[in-house]
This record gives structure tokens, sequence and C-alpha cells, in this order.
């Protein structure tokens, strides 16, 4: 997946991946109970880690952008069926664009040397790109409720953190199954894009 020219099943996954976000960031409307104490149990950071560890950096990145570029212009793939370029002044919308550089890095982890990952990087790399989804988000929530949203009264930096306790053991179990499931699945990408390559 190192090649230039997008392959077929480059595009696939990219459309595949782009869906699996959508779905993700909306599941509390099919399944209600995910709703804990108002704040919704999405599925976002697992797939997006996923597109980083099974299509590497290049490809998850580039999948993450695509489902950002698709809800600016419009399409309601963001949480409660949002969409259009006025969410960029949403507080959440840093999570948003975090998983672009998380599925980037989680790849980038797992491809950093060319030895077979072990079970151990993918681990690694999936947690490392939640830390950065939490990290990038939060911070843009702080920023957004400090600036231009109306803060909740007595707003504060360790207010904006303990939100995220409620979705954080959730998301650091996803990540972890994100991280022991992927290798056989990364294997086989590879070995077919190796097949690819040769017969091409």
């Amino acid at each position: 997946m190192t090649k230039t020219k997008f392959r077929t099943i480059d595009l696939t996954f990219i459309g595949m991946f782009v869906a699996l976000m959508a779905i993700g960031a909306n599941i509390t409307s099919w399944v209600p109970f995910l709703v804990i104490g108002g704040v919704p149990i999405t599925l976002q950071t697992f797939f997006c880690v996923l597109a980083g560890a099974l299509l590497g950096r290049r490809i998850g990145a580039l999948a993450m952008t695509v489902y950002m570029l698709i809800g600016l212009f419009g399409a309601p793939v963001f949480a409660k069926f949002g969409g259009g370029f006025s969410s960029v002044m949403m507080p959440t919308f840093g999570f948003i664009l975090s998983f672009i550089i998380a599925a980037y890095v989680t790849g980038f982890i797992i491809e950093k040397n060319n030895d077979t990952p072990s079970v151990a990087r993918f681990i690694v790399a999936t947690l490392v790109g939640m830390a950065i989804n939490y990290v990038i988000g939060t911070n843009w929530m702080y920023v957004a409720y400090r600036f231009w949203a109306e803060a909740p009264e007595g707003f504060s930096y360790a207010m904006a953190w303990s939100w995220m306790l409620v979705p954080l053991p959730k998301d650091i179990i996803l990540s972890i199954i994100a991280g022991v499931v992927s290798p056989r699945i990364y294997a086989a990408l590879q070995k077919n894009a190796s097949y690819s390559q040769r017969t091409a």
C-alpha cells in the first residue's frame, strides 16, 4: 500500500470506512441505551484506529479526510446526523479533525520498520491513535467553549476532561480489540498488495 497510484481495493476500503464512520457516529440513533449521562457512546474512534491499522497511514488518513470532507459538504455523516461547513464551529469538530492524524499515526507506527509488526505493536499503535483523538478533540472543545461556543456554567479545562471519562474505558477496550484483530487482516492485505504488484 505504498504505491502512489490508487488501486480499486484502496478506493473500496476508503468508501467502506467512510460508511463505517458515519454509522459509528450515529449508532445511538438506533441503539438509544448507548447514551450514558447524556454522552453518546460512538464507535468512531474504533473505526478510525482500525482504518489506520489495516490500511496504513496514507490510505487510512485519506479515508478519514474523505469522511470529514463529505460531512463538511453537507452529507449528514457526523454525530446526530450533522453536516455542513458550520460543523467547523462545533465544539466537537476537533474530534473529527483528529481522526485524520490518529489514523495516520496508527498506520505509521505499524509501518515504521520493514519487519512483520507484532500484535503488541498493533495494540500500541491503536492506543496511541486513540490518545491523539482525545488530546486534539478535548483541547479543541475547551478552546471552542472558551472563545466562540456557549459554555456551561462553571466550565473549566478539568471539566472538559471529566466529560471524556465516560467514553474513555470503552475506547481503550475497543482500541485494544482493534489492535488484536488487525494483524491477520493486515497480513492478508499486504499479501494481496504484493501479489497485485507482481502481476501488474
